[in-house]
């Protein structure tokens, strides 16, 4: 009985504290092997970035720094959405054998059919979110359009802090094509499939979070903003002003977005917070990159990370 109350009492304790949900774009997370169904020579040891062991294990290492320090007064984020990760190899080191190991996290993963082997996945604390199941969703591919892009990663399960299901959705939407017409294209069935999610969802409790390669007040939101409430600034930050989560060109953006269903929002703070940690940067205050084109910069990522709490009611 003692053993019964003991563990009610810790649920309490985790249940009555905001609980932080993270997003972060890691930068080709790959390991070192060879995966004959993917384009990874890239990063192998004899491959174009020299991708070895040493290097990594450090990159391992720089993720579990930089998570240990969004934690929350020594309590570790309840829920770690990632994108760029290569299988599950690099999860189950990640969560097994590097530092972040302390934090016991359980992840969720669907290899997907990017041809460079890149996928978004998704890291939870059994003890505060319990899921119920998870799928993938395909973006289809047209005639026009021969590159296939990430899938999309539906998550649901209770989260006692809501005393209900939240569902969590994962997206790593495809870039802006230089050659424009097809990469908008192939942009407008993404978000027209993860519309789709949506409307199934309709009524339920969702967060959506990822990498959209657009800014807040890109026209492919339209849709997007009829379905859910953003919790990013709606304008792009210029060079040495704020914030962003991207620096392209000498200016700041927004392209990574937590958003929140509207019967979600009394439960969330009203605006994400950006990992700007000094050691994620450079002396110039950029993202402190893993890599510049070929060249081994020995950073952390080209994109910083972004969290909300989910606050108890």
């Amino acid at each position: 009985m003692k053993h019964i109350l003991a563990f009610l009492l810790l649920c309490l304790c985790l249940t009555a504290k905001p609980q932080r949900i993270v997003w972060w774009n890691v930068e080709n997370l790959f390991d070192c092997q060879h995966d004959s169904l993917k384009e990874d020579y890239d990063f192998l040891p004899e491959g174009q970035y020299h991708w070895t062991k040493g290097r990594y294990w450090k990159k391992l290492d720089n993720i579990s720094r930089t998570i240990a320090a969004i934690a929350d007064e020594d309590k570790w984020p309840m829920i770690i959405g990632l994108c760029e990760v290569e299988n599950d190899t690099v999860l189950r080191d990640l969560t097994r054998r590097s530092p972040l190991r302390i934090a016991r996290y359980s992840y969720i993963h669907e290899e997907g059919p990017d041809k460079r082997g890149v996928d978004v996945a998704m890291l939870y604390d059994s003890l505060r979110f319990r899921p119920h199941g998870y799928k993938t969703v395909r973006i289809l591919s047209t005639k026009r359009i021969s590159q296939p892009t990430r899938d999309i990663l539906h998550v649901w399960g209770d989260c006692p802090s809501l005393n209900d299901v939240l569902h969590i959705i994962i997206v790593h939407l495809p870039s802006r094509a230089k050659n424009g017409g097809t990469g908008e294209r192939h942009r407008r069935i993404a978000v027209t499939t993860l519309c789709g999610v949506l409307d199934e969802l309709y009524g339920k409790k969702i967060l959506l979070m990822g990498d959209f390669n657009a800014e807040p007040d890109d026209k492919i939101f339209k849709d997007i903003y009829e379905r859910m409430t953003s919790l990013m600034p709606l304008k792009r930050k210029e060079l040495n002003q704020a914030r962003g989560t991207y620096y392209f060109r000498k200016l700041w953006g927004y392209l990574d977005h937590i958003l929140v269903s509207p019967n979600l929002t009394p439960y969330t703070e009203e605006r994400i917070e950006v990992g700007d940690f000094p050691f994620l940067l450079t002396e110039k205050g950029t993202p402190w990159r893993t890599f510049q084109g070929p060249v081994y910069k020995g950073g952390f990522s080209d994109h910083l990370p972004i969290w909300v709490d989910l606050l108890s009611k």
